[in-house]
């Protein structure tokens, strides 16, 4: 993989948690980005999406009233989103299967653990950027594509199709 220049790259940060989104923006601070914005929870951060273009969110699952997997749905289904495409990288202290299938399952590209490592997330911007994946629309789901490996031997009807 190349190095990338990610200095000018805008991120939204949204944690409800005042010191991680300073240690969020310290990180990106290390990885010559300055265009950060930060947002105390998933609703205050959907409505800076409308002022902020973003490139990426960087989003906290557990957050209060409404929590990461809310704010990765308004992304990608809300009426009024400003960006369906966003990538979303959810960041949390809760890895358990479960969530990281509720990200996956409402569009979430990548999935990191706290504590995070200025390296890791820098390896996670990374991969957004050398490998992109397509959106797919189907039934109850929008989003990056979930599948990162093909697998010629998936038995069900919506097989992927050489196009």
């Amino acid at each position: 993989m190349a190095d990338y220049d990610i200095s000018n790259l805008k991120f939204l940060v949204v944690d409800d948690d005042a010191n991680m989104r300073q240690l969020i923006r310290t990180i990106l601070g290390s990885l010559g980005v300055s265009a950060v914005e930060a947002a105390g929870g998933a609703d205050q951060g959907y409505a800076m999406l409308g002022k902020f273009a973003a490139d990426i969110a960087i989003c906290d699952l557990r957050m209060d009233p409404l929590n990461g997997i809310d704010f990765a749905r308004m992304v990608r289904t809300g009426d009024d989103s400003p960006n369906i495409y966003l990538p979303i990288i959810m960041l949390t202290g809760h890895a358990e299967l479960t969530a990281v299938q509720q990200a996956r399952d409402v569009g979430v590209h990548e999935f990191l653990t706290k504590p995070v490592a200025p390296a890791k997330l820098y390896k996670t911007i990374e991969g957004l950027i050398e490998k992109p994946r397509a959106f797919v629309r189907s039934k109850g789901y929008f989003g990056p594509d979930r599948r990162r490996r093909a697998d010629p031997n998936f038995p069900g009807q919506e097989r992927r199709r050489k196009v």
